[in-house]
């Protein structure tokens, strides 16, 4: 039981001291980022998506 409070003590050391952490500004900054990378790759994959599906109806059609 010594070693895991050992282990717990040494982990809050560890993300206490020695991680850097970003600032709130970072996080946003990065978080809102990620928001439009994740919109821009959702449009161009709808896109590709919604051309697919008109060439196939196309072609089903055409059959």
């Amino acid at each position: 039981m010594n070693k895991v409070i050992q282990f717990i003590k040494e982990s809050y050391t560890e993300m206490t001291d020695n991680v850097s952490w970003m600032s709130f500004s970072e996080a946003k900054d990065s978080s809102i980022l990620v928001l439009v990378a994740s919109l821009v790759f959702a449009l161009v994959i709808g896109g590709a998506d919604s051309l697919i599906n008109a060439a196939l109806e196309f072609i089903y059609k055409a059959i």
